[in-house]
């Protein structure tokens, strides 16, 4: 079952869910908004290899100024707000008027595990060129309630490779896979 706006807050005040800032007014009614991140990152090459690090340059935006996102490049960007989720499964999706507007906030990561703590990392692209700004309302978490008892949080898993707490973008670490 998907949390309502007076559930998610109970869950909030109870420590389970961790939104960082936390603004009451970005509660949605089974949603809570999240914002585009300052930062913005782009990959170095222009073909991607899975089998090794591939690196990114890191770029912050303007506030003023926002920046104009093209088509055909995958742009990696961050939410302004830092999460945890201790209890429940939480899922990011654009919203509506981003995606009014050509906007494709994530590839297929939209769904995190319960025990993810960090800003999540949104895998971005565009239908045409489009101005963003840091700050903006970029997606919502949704989240679903659990049935049965976690074994591994996220957050306590050898093998997990988005731990490291961090306002940046984060490239994929599918080279640490063995394949």
């Amino acid at each position: 079952m998907i949390l309502t706006d007076q559930q998610i807050r109970t869950e909030i005040e109870r420590g389970t869910i961790v939104v960082q800032p936390y603004d009451p007014s970005c509660l949605g009614t089974n949603s809570y908004d999240v914002h585009l991140g300052r930062y913005l990152a782009t990959y170095d090459d222009a073909v991607l290899d899975a089998r090794r690090h591939n690196t990114i340059t890191t770029f912050e935006m303007s506030a003023e100024d926002g920046f104009v996102l093209q088509p055909g490049i995958l742009y990696l960007g961050v939410t302004e707000e830092y999460t945890e989720t201790h209890a429940h499964v939480p899922f990011l999706e654009g919203k509506s008027s981003v995606g009014r507007l050509g906007i494709d906030i994530h590839a297929t990561a939209g769904k995190g595990d319960v025990g993810f703590c960090n800003h999540w990392t949104l895998e971005i692209s565009v239908s045409m060129p489009v101005r963003v700004y840091p700050g903006m309302p970029i997606g919502q978490l949704i989240y679903f309630g659990l049935q049965g008892d976690v074994q591994t949080f996220y957050n306590r898993k050898q093998s997990a490779k988005y731990n490291e707490r961090t306002d940046r973008p984060v490239e994929s670490m599918m080279w640490k896979n063995s394949f």
